[in-house]
């Protein structure tokens, strides 16, 4: 049984003026842990992670996969949307994650996740952990100008990368601003996977600074909680953990754990 995982940082956003501090940290630091943990781990930070790069290393990673396998990805980077055009968001938007090149329209969409998990063979234990926004719409944006130690939320507007013609709009041709469902991410199959995700949908997961060290705000507190797990604890019970640190009056954001109540039993990176 192979224990396997991918670890994606992203801090900078070229063309976009929205770089981040803490994505890169979060990646080495997921390495190191899951490594640790006896995973075999890829890294991919920054200019390493196109869309066309992330695309192909899950592939490789999920087609290697056989029974009894078990994979992680983690994701550290901005989230953002864009118009739903297929029909099956209540909201009106996909969600997707920000690749390095998403200033040239290449986001990564839960829609493409969701086609690259459906691959998964049988029987093998996937999980998604993402330190971004999700949300499908905010209410609020990342100011332009902040105090370097200020939390900043992992969320990038699509007017930050996509032409104003294309922006989602409402039935009026209103562009879209209004929070999200918080409905079942599309990236889940009915298999073996499952995603633990720094927010709720109308939220922000926040890029934050710990003793002077950038982090995100998850990460530090998901790997903060894993090494006093006890022996044997679930999932569930490290989702559990985690929110005794968040939401907080310094980072409002709720950690999330999607999967099926057997597949939220799953034994922690095990």
């Amino acid at each position: 049984m192979a224990k396997r995982a991918l670890c994606i940082g992203i801090n900078n956003y070229p063309g976009t003026q929205n770089d981040l501090a803490g994505c890169v940290n979060d990646a080495e630091d997921w390495t190191a842990a899951l490594q640790a943990r006896g995973f075999t781990v890829a890294t991919m930070l920054d200019s390493q992670a196109t869309k066309a790069n992330m695309v192909q290393a899950i592939e490789a990673l999920i087609s290697a996969a056989s029974a009894g396998d078990s994979l992680i990805i983690t994701y550290s980077g901005h989230g953002t949307f864009v118009p739903d055009a297929q029909g099956d968001e209540p909201d009106a938007r996909d969600e997707g994650l920000c690749p390095y090149d998403i200033d040239g329209g290449n986001v990564l969409l839960d829609d493409d996740i969701h086609a690259l998990f459906q691959r998964c063979p049988a029987r093998v234990r996937l999980v998604l952990i993402s330190d971004s926004c999700h949300s499908g719409s905010v209410i609020r944006w990342a100011p332009p100008d902040r105090d370097s130690d200020a939390p900043l939320p992992r969320f990038l507007p699509p007017a930050a990368w996509m032409p104003a013609e294309a922006l989602p709009k409402n039935a009026h041709g209103e562009v879209l601003t209004r929070v999200g469902t918080g409905t079942r991410p599309t990236v889940l199959s009915a298999g073996s996977d499952l995603l633990m995700a720094g927010c709720q949908d109308q939220e922000f997961s926040y890029d934050a600074r710990f003793t002077g060290r950038p982090n995100g705000a998850f990460t530090y507190y998901a790997l903060k909680t894993i090494n006093s797990l006890p022996a044997g604890a679930t999932y569930a019970d490290w989702h559990a953990a985690i929110r005794r640190y968040l939401p907080s009056a310094s980072y409002p954001q709720t950690p999330q754990i999607f999967g099926s109540k057997r597949n939220r039993q799953f034994k922690v990176v095990a």
